[in-house]
């Protein structure tokens, strides 16, 4: 089993930038919790944004929230926590609205300024045994929620006048990836789903780009997937040689959401250390 201090031993350390435009912007992140998301929330909040997400892990919010809330200066940067199921369809209009009240505004009407979809799952499934219901089921929280999240979303988008959506991919359908054919097929669709909403909403000024991280050294990862023969495979097929973090993925999404990126849409950005 790949060690911590050996995953993190080449790991750039900062100071990583700091966006101006993103205090006090008012960002929702799916599947928030652990992992990347938990990462997302981390960057966005140490940003001075105001920000809420969306999972089901309660225990692992409820500890994250803490932890943030104990480390900012302000109370008023501690995230917003909301137990939703993103693929239960009906469940995600309220739930998307009730955190864009919570993040609160100073207009008569309740904006949002950053969506970051990423929640999702990458459980393997066999081709020759995936039934019709596990393929939907999966499709679900990989790919459906991520369209009716954002159609949730978009009056408190185009509110907004200058707001950004990330859609969180995968290189897995580049590679291509085996042995999880639904997720693949999803992660794929993502790309395309983005650079059509990029087009529909860009006379709302709203930027839409997605994301296709590689193999991100998550704890998730590092417990069920990361033995020593799949990283000395990860090490071989990337260019740099050492396996990567979370944060290298958020500090794309903080830039893509930041006005830095203004003329950036339509866009999807590769971060796998040059697997690709």
């Amino acid at each position: 089993m790949l060690s911590a201090e050996d995953s993190r031993s080449r790991v750039p350390v900062g100071p990583f930038a700091s966006y101006p435009s993103l205090r006090s912007r008012r960002v929702l992140i799916t599947g928030g919790a652990t992992g990347i998301g938990a990462a997302l929330v981390r960057g966005f909040v140490a940003q001075g944004s105001a920000v809420a997400f969306l999972d089901i892990q309660d225990a692992a919010a409820a500890e994250l929230v803490s932890e943030l809330a104990a480390t900012s200066h302000s109370a008023q940067l501690a995230p917003i926590y909301r137990h939703c199921n993103l693929a239960n369809a009906s469940a995600i209009p309220a739930a998307v609205a009730d955190c864009i009240h919570a993040l609160g505004s100073q207009d008569t009407a309740e904006t949002l300024d950053v969506l970051v979809n990423n929640a999702g799952n990458d459980r393997r499934h066999a081709t020759d045994a995936l039934s019709p219901a596990e393929w939907d089921e999966l499709l679900a929280i990989n790919l459906r929620q991520q369209f009716f999240v954002t159609q949730a979303a978009l009056p408190a988008l185009r509110r907004s006048g200058s707001a950004s959506v990330l859609h969180m991919s995968s290189i897995a359908w580049r590679i291509p990836s085996t042995g999880l054919p639904a997720y693949v097929a999803s992660k794929a669709a993502i790309v395309g789903l983005a650079r059509s909403l990029a087009f529909e909403e860009g006379i709302h000024n709203i930027r839409v780009n997605s994301i296709q991280p590689g193999a991100i050294l998550t704890e998730k990862q590092k417990q069920l997937w990361i033995t020593p023969e799949y990283s000395a495979e990860i090490l071989s097929r990337q260019a740099i040689q050492r396996h990567l973090e979370p944060d290298e993925v958020v500090r794309l999404a903080l830039f893509l959401a930041a006005a830095d990126s203004s003329a950036i849409t339509g866009q999807s950005y590769v971060v796998d250390g040059g697997w690709v």
